[in-house]
Formats: structure tokens, sequence, C-alpha cells
């Protein structure tokens, strides 16, 4: 199937996404000799990001001079600042993969209209996978219509997320999330680039996405992706209005409706009682996590007996009475190596 005629903006959007990945595709074939900044603790800027922002900014400005710009690195500083139409750029999402070299990385450009995200492109330069969409039209992947995954079970599905990375996130939180949430689904990935994973979402190579403290260039386009794809996103508790609250939820909406009870109390907005259980939650998994050094090689034990003793557990019943578990383990840890051993009914040595 091949994909409709673009809207006009939407074409000036490719147009500026792939000047930038092309930018970002030179760079990417000497990485070592980009120079590196960084904004804070683990939050890098390159100068592949200002070059491949400028080309962007120029491509649209060109085309519509009276627009307004929203962008990672340069914030409103070009384009008109009171117009209905705002770009909100995100030159290259994922700096902290391009610069080891890791190929998830992508151009984000979206456009708002009065405060609606109504055009949309999201561009991979390292597989040339682009991804559009405009509000009623549908969302695709290079020349496919996309749709989000048809599962409807959770333990079936693959959900990507981001983990804390900047000084002052919430890391306990996030334990607490991974800890709720990792038992009941196929896998939990991180690849790295919020706007690829939404888009990954609206093509239906994950699930399901979640992760706090995004910018509204993180997940403008990528939200527009999901929704024309046929998926919902939102803030952990389930409410549209997520793009200035720094949390994204998005999904298919069978799933989406199974991750936001699992999400809404760790959501800013949640109520007292949801957040007081959020906080035992957290308290309960940061303890489990943190065994003294007494209780460490047990608690080892306890994890692997079952999975190394399954066999024994089958042996036949004529054999030596079974002995506990951690005696056993004990008993063998207690062995001098050079101790004498005398033979068995077999003629061989045993403990």
């Amino acid at each position: 199937m091949s994909s409709p005629n673009l809207h006009p903006m939407l074409n000036v959007a490719v147009k500026a996404a792939r000047a930038a990945g092309a930018i970002i595709n030179r760079a990417a074939l000497d990485v070592e000799a980009v120079r590196i900044s960084q904004k804070q603790v683990n939050d890098f800027v390159t100068e592949v990001d200002h070059a491949a922002e400028q080309v962007i900014i120029e491509t649209l400005l060109t085309a519509y001079p009276g627009h307004g710009i929203l962008a990672e690195e340069s914030g409103n500083t070009h384009g008109a600042q009171d117009s209905e139409f705002v770009w909100i750029i995100d030159p290259l999402d994922g700096t902290t993969n391009f610069i080891h070299g890791f190929p998830f990385y992508c151009v984000s450009i979206a456009l708002a209209v009065r405060g609606k995200i109504e055009q949309a492109v999201v561009y991979d330069p390292s597989r040339n996978d682009l991804f559009t969409a405009t509000k009623g039209r549908g969302a695709y992947m290079n020349d496919r219509r996309l749709r989000v995954s048809k599962r409807t079970r959770l333990t079936e599905c693959l959900i990507s997320t981001g983990f804390p990375f900047r000084a002052g996130d919430n890391f306990k939180q996030y334990l607490a999330i991974m800890a709720d949430v990792m038992p009941k689904m196929a896998g939990l990935r991180r690849p790295g680039a919020a706007a690829l994973d939404l888009a990954y979402v609206a093509a239906g190579f994950t699930d399901g996405f979640f992760e706090t403290g995004l910018q509204p260039w993180d997940v403008a386009a990528g939200s527009l992706l999901v929704t024309e794809a046929g998926g919902l996103v939102g803030n952990f508790t389930g409410e549209p209005e997520f793009m200035e609250q720094r949390e994204c939820l998005a999904g298919a909406p069978r799933i989406y409706g199974q991750l936001v009870p699992l999400l809404a109390k760790y959501s800013k907005f949640a109520g007292v009682d949801d957040k007081m259980r959020a906080s035992d939650r957290m308290r309960a998994v940061s303890a489990s996590t943190k065994p003294n050094a007494d209780e460490s090689v047990d608690l080892y034990a306890r994890s692997t007996v079952t999975e190394l003793d399954a066999p024994e557990a089958e042996a036949p019943a004529a054999a030596a009475p079974a002995a506990p578990v951690q005696r056993k383990l004990t008993r063998i840890r207690r062995d001098a190596p050079d101790a004498p051993r005398e033979p068995n009914g077999n003629g061989n040595t045993g403990a």
C-alpha cells in the first residue's frame, strides 16, 4: 500500500528531517571525531545536534517564516513568538546512543496548531525508516500504513521504557515500577530514544511504552503516530493531556488499559491513597534489594536451588535418603579439599 499524498506542511517537515539525517549519517562515519559537551550529568549534546537543528529550522522557516519554533537545543528563540503554528523539534533524539555508535536514534519534528499536534515526522537515518502522520489521515512507515499491535494479553507483550539517568530522577520509583510490571509481560526494553520508541508502538513492533521526565519534543511527533495508528497516549493515570506533564504512556488500546492500573499510583497526579501505596511499594522493593551480608549467600541459594536440584528430585526411591537442600549445600561447602573419603558400596567415593 502506498502512502497518500503528503500534506504540504508534512512534505516540508520530511525534507527537513532528511536533511538533518544526512548530517547525522555523515557524522556517524567517524563518531569519535564528534565534539561532545554535557548539559548536565549523563545528558549530552554534540555539534551534530546543533547542526541538525539548524538545518531543520532553516528549512521550516524558509517555507513558513511566520511559524513558531520550539527546539530542544535553542528553545523558542527562532521563529514567530505568537504564531498559532509551532514546530516542535528534537534534532537528534538518542544522543547518548549516537555518540556510542549504538544505532537507535532519530530526528523528530511535529507541528502543533493551536496546541494540538497535526503533523509528525520521525526519521531513523541509520535504517532510512521514515515515519509520518497527519491528523485524521493515518500513520505510515515509508509506504506502509501503520496499525498498533493486535495483542490483547499483557503477558504476551513487549513493552519499551526509559530508565532514570539524570541527577534527581526517582530511581527507587522505577525499581518499584519494574518490580510490578516485569513479571506481567513478555519483556521490557530500554532502547533509549523516546520518539522512536513511540514510532515502534505505532508500527506494532512493541505493544506499549512508558517513561517519565520527558519533554514535549521527545513525545510530540511520536504521540500523533500512535494515535493515528489506532493506539492511545496519555499520562500514567490515563488522562490524555500529557504533553507538558513529563510522563507518557502509550500502547494498543487493550494493553494501554492494562498498564494504567499498574502505573497510575506512580503518577504525580495520583490521589493521596495511591501515592501512599506507591511509597509503601517503593520502600518494600528498596529493602528487598539490599540484603545484609549474612543473608546474601542464603538469598542466592534460595533463588537457584530449585533449578539446580530439579534432576535429583526425580531420582529413584532406592537412592540414598535425600537430605534437606540447604544442609546438602552446607556439607559440600564444608568439605576439606584434602580430606580422605571412604569408598561407598559402588566403589566410588561419596560425600
